[in-house]
């Protein structure tokens, strides 16, 4: 018989709430404001309380502050446009949303929410009977997986599936695993936060390299030997050392919390009933009201590579 584990499920809330913002049409709440993304993750939540509700859990955020990357780093994400004063609104707002599930919410000046991903997965992952489960919407966190203890799922299609990411599903993506991605994306750089890697090597390049040298440390350490790789990197060794260092996720971040009790989650759905009815998502009210009435969902036929399914 296999052994129940607990689940720890760790939110990458900022990208989450992005990606509920762009997947769904405009809406707003009887007094006027913007909750198209609200709705979208409590849409999300409200499946996974059903379904699989998480012993622990928080929901980590972004900080208007700089981070240390910002520091280091002055064009870090320089190339993102400035988000819309109707998500701003409802990213103050989501707390809110987060508490009424019953799930902690925890930012840090300084840190992005990915540095505090690494750094719960770090602190509990030795725990006994748990497995920690991310829950974003980009990749970096990928280079957190580990066999049978955490995984990330990734919101496709919108928000209303996922792609499950174990080890082998990393694999099966970049050639490579978890643990070589920060020295994988020092290559290939990540346009998505404006790090720059080495200029004219690909994905395919990048990971034939590190399957031979294993790090960037030692790929450039061979360079006198391998004159084919010294003509693509001689000239880029600070710009893809500083690439490495902008998309390793830090794990020493202050997160405030010293034992799995403090992220325990709990439920009011008188509270969360009279929440949804301010907000005039008057769908979620009634499936607070019927929690059993919901209409299971098909189980989606298994497929190789990444495994896909339902939000949880």
């Amino acid at each position: 018989m296999m052994k129940y584990m607990k689940k720890l499920l760790l939110i990458d809330a900022n990208s989450l709430i992005h990606r509920a913002f762009h997947a769904l049409p405009p809406m707003t709440t009887p007094d006027g404001r913007a909750s198209q993304a609200i709705y979208g993750v409590a849409r999300i939540l409200m499946k996974l309380w059903r379904e699989e509700k998480p012993e622990y859990a928080v929901a980590l955020f972004d900080t208007p502050e700089p981070t240390f990357r910002d520091k280091i780093y002055k064009e870090y994400k320089a190339t993102r446009p400035q988000a819309p004063d109707s998500l701003i609104s409802q990213l103050i707002e989501m707390p809110n949303l987060f508490h009424e599930f019953g799930i902690q919410t925890f930012g840090a000046p300084g840190f992005e929410a990915d540095d505090l991903i690494a750094t719960y997965a770090e602190k509990f992952k030795k725990e006994k009977d748990l497995e920690i489960v991310i829950f974003t919407g980009d990749l970096d966190s990928l280079q957190l997986v580990e066999d049978k203890k955490i995984l990330v799922r990734v919101p496709q299609k919108g928000i209303s599936e996922t792609t499950i990411y174990t080890p082998e599903a990393v694999k099966e993506r970049y050639g490579l695993m978890p643990k070589d991605l920060p020295d994988y994306k020092a290559l290939v750089g990540d346009t998505s936060d404006n790090v720059k890697g080495v200029p004219g090597v690909g994905p395919k390049t990048a990971a034939e390299m590190l399957l031979k040298y294993k790090t960037l440390e030692k790929l450039f350490a061979s360079l006198d030997r391998e004159p084919k790789y010294a003509a693509k990197l001689g000239a880029y060794k600070k710009q893809a050392f500083l690439a490495k260092e902008l998309v390793t996720l830090r794990r020493d971040a202050p997160i405030g919390v010293n034992n799995l009790a403090g992220l325990a989650t709990s439920d009011d759905p008188a509270s969360l009933k009279k929440y949804f009815e301010t907000l005039g998502f008057s769908s979620l009210v009634k499936q607070v009201e019927n929690p059993q009435k919901e209409k299971k969902e098909k189980t989606e036929s298994e497929k190789t590579g990444p495994v896909q399914g339902k939000i949880f």
